[in-house]
């Protein structure tokens, strides 16, 4: 008798399950998204214990017929996909026929679905139906899973810590919430609410529902297209960064999805905006022929491949880029909520067009409702001028690195060496695009003595630095002479500028992008050239540099995304020391 043997639909089911179902977010996911596939308007996630105990999912939308229902809960059945050519068209979010089979083998699933005013009811333990009758007609669909995992112990002791669960089904819910404006989402834990969206289409609206009125004060719109793409979202001005990279939300055909080259796209947009171990908070939607991606690459469906990824690149780069200059303005140190007052700050009132008060009489509590409007196009374009126009006057300097100053408007703080950074950064970089580069001649030449690896790299790269403007040549073995470098390097930091300029080559780049390279060389040698913390200043040299940090094109932040200038306004300084109330 042979050993190959066909193993057991359960068994085939109880194997699946281990790639779609890693965690209780898992379960949320698949369920939510059948949901949304059945056009539901209203979507309900109660858990019990972070989903350990429960996961229940209730919707309104199509249902499934008593036949539909049962079907359902075989292998590879789907309404999705009919023939070979659909895996090409895929609009929807479910297609593999593998979810709920697979949920089904490893736990206790009960299903209520109403399709045509027929209710049917199905439970099954194990894979198993256990019971098959009749039910109530109520719209929509209702799933509940208990017990997970209580057949497959291996796979059981995996599961996290409640709050690790919950915290991992309030993430996905929240980005399925932004994917989805015009669907209602709820999302409670041991009947306790803790997400609650009112599907209004509003993706503004929504942001302010997920993250609050601090950050969706922040926001910015993008929207951009070209032959093949089509992007639309919101992200975040630089003073509102994360220590990670959860909340960068990339949507493509509605569907949520993690990809690092969007991810990376993003990031160079934010480059010298920000530092490099924060990330911004970004709701990105991209819409493209559904015959550019491919997401049938990974059970979870997370994880697609997108066709002209270079054009959508430079597109996401371009239009992030531009908001963020368009856009950029001084942070204010003390910020302000609808609460705090009357006056509404300015970005606060391009979101909010009325705010209204109720009373609830259950908790005896004031609640504030939002009509969220769109916000007006290009509002803020003129600012970069205004900074242009602007006259700071230097009272002092706190702790040899803060430049306090003052105008009509405020108080102003300057961080000394980021200003300056940023200063030199562009004059190193107007300098490094010129087509003329000037050389000036060092009365004695620099010798630069390198390993033999490094040594091969700057060879490599020789006719880059010469391009520069460095007067180089070889000198003995694994050294090179420097007779002469470009004007622009700071005069007596001559090798020291040089070696780092080396330094980057010899960092281990296979390939030197010449505008990433020409911008590293910028931002390190700004940070050489600039004055340091803890240096006083005369204040002739305080008003100089403060005239040419507001001539600068991006006088907000040093080119490592530190902010520069913060901003004190003269209502923030009353309402501080209370000589206004309101």
């Amino acid at each position: 008798m042979g050993k190959i043997k066909v193993m057991s639909e359960i068994l085939a089911n109880k194997i699946a399950a281990g790639e779609v179902v890693e965690k209780c977010a898992s379960i949320v996911k698949e369920l939510c998204e059948n949901s949304i596939d059945a056009h539901a308007k209203n979507i309900n996630i109660s858990l019990l214990e972070g989903g350990k105990k429960e996961i229940r999912v209730s919707d309104d939308g199509d249902g499934m017929s008593e036949d539909d229902a049962v079907l359902a809960f075989q292998r590879h059945a789907t309404s999705k996909l009919y023939k070979e050519d659909d895996l090409f068209f895929i609009n929807s979010l479910g297609f593999r026929g593998e979810a709920l089979p697979s949920i089904a083998s490893i736990s206790k699933t009960k299903l209520k679905t109403c399709a045509n005013n027929v209710g049917t009811k199905i439970i099954i333990e194990g894979g198993k139906i256990k019971e098959h009758t009749k039910a109530d007609a109520q719209k929509g669909t209702t799933i509940t899973i208990t017990n997970l995992f209580y057949n497959t112990p291996a796979r059981l002791k995996y599961l996290k810590s409640e709050q690790s669960e919950l915290a991992n089904c309030i993430a996905y819910t929240e980005r399925l919430a932004l994917a989805y404006p015009n669907i209602a989402f709820t999302l409670e834990n041991d009947n306790h609410k803790i997400i609650q969206t009112s599907g209004t289409n509003n993706l503004l609206k929504t942001i302010h529902e997920i993250y609050g009125v601090t950050i969706s004060s922040k926001m910015l719109e993008i929207k951009n297209s070209n032959d093949d793409f089509d992007i639309y979202g919101y992200i975040c001005k630089p003073e509102i960064l994360k220590s990670n990279r959860n909340h960068m939300i990339t949507i493509v055909n509605d569907r949520v999805v993690k990809n690092n080259d969007l991810n990376r796209a993003i990031n160079e947009a934010y480059y010298t905006y920000k530092p490099d171990i924060k990330y911004p908070i970004v709701i990105l939607k991209i819409n493209t022929d559904p015959t550019l991606i491919d997401v049938n690459i990974h059970p979870t469906k997370q994880d697609i491949k997108i066709g002209k990824m270079n054009v959508l690149y430079n597109l996401l780069v371009t239009t992030i880029k531009d908001a963020l200059y368009k856009n950029l303005l001084i942070p204010d140190a003390y910020l302000r909520t609808p609460f705090a007052s009357q006056e509404k700050t300015e970005v606060i009132d391009n979101i909010i067009a009325e705010q209204q008060e109720t009373y609830n009489p259950e908790d005896n509590s004031v609640q504030t409702e939002f009509n969220f409007k769109e916000e007006p196009k290009n509002t803020n374009i003129i600012y970069n001028k205004e900074m242009k126009e602007l006259v700071l006057y230097p009272v002092g300097l706190a702790h040899g690195t803060y430049i306090i100053a003052e105008n009509e408007d405020g108080v102003y703080i300057i961080d000394q060496h980021a200003a300056q950074e940023r200063i030199n950064y562009e004059k190193n970089m107007k300098a490094l695009k010129a087509k003329e580069v000037q050389t000036t001649s060092l009365l004695i030449p620099i010798t630069i003595e390198l390993s033999s690896a490094e040594k091969a790299q700057v060879k490599q790269e020789e006719n880059k630095l010469k391009e520069l403007g460095f007067d180089m040549e070889e000198f003995g073995i694994n050294t090179y002479i420097f007779k002469g470098h470009p004007t622009w390097l700071r005069n007596g930091y001559e090798k020291e500028s040089i070696e780092k300029i080396i330094d980057l080559i010899t960092s281990g780049v296979k390939s030197i992008d010449p505008v990433k390279f020409n911008e590293s060389i910028a931002i390190t040698l700004a940070c050489k050239m600039s004055i340091k913390a803890n240096m006083h200043i005369s204040k002739e040299a305080m008003e100089e540099l403060l005239k040419e940090l507001c001539a600068c094109d991006n006088p907000y932040n040093c080119p490592h995304g530190r902010p520069t200038i913060i901003k004190f306004s003269n209502y923030d300084l009353e309402r501080m020391f209370k000589r206004v109330m309101n």
